[in-house]
Order: structure tokens, then C-alpha cells, then sequence
């Protein structure tokens, strides 16, 4: 299974009533943030909002912190700070859970961070806590918005991870029919339902169908200019070549390892590194040996930054510690 850094993205309108008469500093942060997160290298995107978290936070507005927040945690989580992330949306989505009374753009915030912080935990392999997570996310939401998108698309992928094509099948459904009563503005989550059913299609033993499915992705992507969400789906649509037995995986990994390494997508660069490396031989190939350096370097990078018990808990499974011990 291909193990999902954090992606889940509000569209702009959801932002915008968190913008709406707020500092034209923190509007312009939020803005700025946004755009880096899901159309530049997210890295870039932390110090805007930082910044913006703290300005929202001086000036009492709840909704804007939650905003920023979020979209900070996505960006660190994206770009492997995996730890850092969590310390972000875990307060989030507790604060969304504090009671009923608790204002719509603050659950709808906690029930974002939910579904990124379960993400996090599916990119470390703890499938059981990521659908923990996405359950808790998706009780915060109210009707068919992306929020609960979100979560219920999590839901398949945990899913997928757990071997349960079943229920995968069933939370892809229902993922189905939230995205088909909103229009062509979704493009994250038009890509991110390709990507799910792509894994769908895997676990089916139909690399074909994945192979169709993350092209779409690929194109979806690359018509909004998110070179993130193309190198994730170019990993997807590799992996999926590789089943069917087509001679194009190992360029299309390239490819998406080549763009996640522009961007400092570090959990993209472990995965996409890993298997270059180990499809070219390993290090018994010149091309072999640099990938599954590259692919350690990424993994010594992400457990860097995540609390103790749970980098020993990542480090110790089978396919991290086979690719530090190689």
C-alpha cells in the first residue's frame, strides 16, 4: 500500500469566511500560506503561517486561528514534519470536540485536522489509529461537505490498509456520493478519490483499472498546477504499472521522486526513492545505491521529528528497518 503524506485541502471559500474583515496582514498570510501548501513546495509555506496563527491568536479571532492552524499542520505534515504536525492538529481537533457549543467553523477546522492528523498516522503505518481518527473527524461534521469528504475518504484508505476490500469498497461509495453533488471546483478531492480508488483497484488485484484511475489523477493534478498532488499520483500510477508488469513503473517513480524532491515532499521522496532503488538493483547499481541513500536520508529526516515512542514504533517496521539495515 502506498502510505499517504497528508493532502486533504479546503477549497478558498472554505477560507474565506475566516478571512473575511480580518488584519489585511493575517488575510494575505492565510492566502499566501494556502497557495504554498498546495501549489509550492509546503516547507515555504510554515513561517506565513506561524506568523498567522500567532496574529490570530492576539487578536482573538477563533475562527482565523483554526484556519491557519490547520493549514499548518498540513504543510509541516506534508513536508515530513510529522512530529510538529501533530502537535498542531491534535489540539484542533480537541478544541472542536470541546461541546456542542463550539462555533461551525470550529468543528469544521477539527474535523479537517482529524482527517490530517489520521493521514499522519496512515504515512507511519498505524492504520488503526488513522481510522480512529477519521471516525472522530467525521462525528464533527454536519451534512456532505468536505470535511466529512475528507474523513470518509481516510476511512477507505484505512481500509485499504487494513486489507478490507469490503469496507474500502463501501467507504469509497459513500466517498462517491459526497464529491458527485459538488461541482468541478473540488480538484483536491476529485484527485484525492482517484488515488482511492486506484488503491481500491490494487487491493482488487486490478493494476489496469489503478493505472487508469492515477493517470486521471496525474491530469487532475497538473490542470491545477499542484506538482504535490502530481508526484503523489505519479507514485500511484508507478506502483500500479509495476503490477500490471509494464516496463513504464520504474520511469514513472522517477518521475515522481525527481518532483517530490524539488518540492521537499520528504514522505513522497522515502517511498518513490525506496522502491527506484530496490527496482534498479539495489545497491548493486550505481542509480540503485544513490535512490535508497536518498530514501534513508527522507526516513532519518522524518523520525527526527517525531516523539520518541512513536519513532521507535516507525523505525521497527519491517519495510523502514529493511531499508535502514540494507
Amino acid at each position: 500500500m502506498i502510505t499517504e503524506e497528508t493532502t486533504v485541502g479546503a477549497e478558498a471559500d472554505s477560507l474565506a469566511f475566516a478571512s473575511m474583515d480580518a488584519d489585511p496582514d493575517l488575510a494575505t498570510l492565510l492566502a499566501s500560506g494556502e497557495r504554498a501548501t498546495f501549489h509550492g513546495p509546503p516547507a515555504s509555506a510554515v513561517a506565513n503561517l506561524e506568523k498567522a496563527v500567532g496574529i490570530a491568536q492576539r487578536d482573538g479571532r477563533r475562527a482565523e486561528v483554526a484556519a491557519s492552524a490547520w493549514l499548518l499542520g498540513v504543510a509541516l505534515s506534508a513536508s515530513g514534519r510529522y512530529g510538529a504536525a501533530l502537535k498542531v492538529l491534535v489540539p484542533l481537533l480537541e478544541a472542536g470536540e470541546g461541546g456542542d457549543d463550539e462555533a461551525p467553523e470550529i468543528r469544521l477546522f477539527a474535523s479537517l485536522a482529524a482527517a490530517t492528523a489520521a493521514s499522519v498516522h496512515r504515512g507511519l503505518g498505524r492504520h488503526a489509529g488513522a481510522a480512529e481518527l477519521d471516525s472522530r473527524g467525521l462525528a464533527l461534521t454536519e451534512g456532505p461537505g468536505e470535511a466529512a469528504f475528507d474523513c470518509v475518504l481516510g476511512l477507505t484508505a484505512d481500509a485499504v490498509g487494513a486489507g478490507d476490500l469490503d469496507s474500502a469498497r463501501n467507504w469509497l461509495a459513500k466517498s462517491e456520493a459526497i464529491i458527485d453533488g459538488h461541482g468541478g471546483d473540488w480538484w483536491r478531492q476529485r484527485v484525492r478519490l482517484n488515488w482511492a480508488r486506484a488503491e481500491v483497484a490494487l487491493l482488487a488485484e486490478n493494476p489496469q483499472e489503478a493505472i487508469t484511475l492515477a493517470s486521471a489523477a496525474v491530469d487532475g493534478a497538473e490542470a491545477a498546477r499542484a506538482p504535490r498532488h502530481v508526484a503523489k499520483s505519479l507514485l500511484f500510477q508507478g506502483v500500479a504499472e509495476l503490477q500490471a508488469g509494464s516496463v513504464d513503473g520504474v520511469a514513472t517513480l522517477r518521475r515522481a521522486a525527481t518532483l517530490a524532491e524539488g518540492l521537499g515532499a520528504v514522505p513522497l521522496v522515502w517511498q518513490a526513492r525506496a522502491l527506484v532503488g530496490a527496482l534498479l538493483g539495489g545497491e548493486e547499481s550505481e542509480e540503485g545505491a544513490r535512490s535508497l541513500a536518498a530514501a534513508r536520508s527522507a526516513v532519518l529526516s522524518m523520525a527526527s521529528d517525531l516523539p520518541n515512542d512513536l519513532r521507535e514504533e516507525w523505525l521497527a517496521r519491517p519495510n523502514v528497518s529493511a531499508l535502514l539495515e540494507g
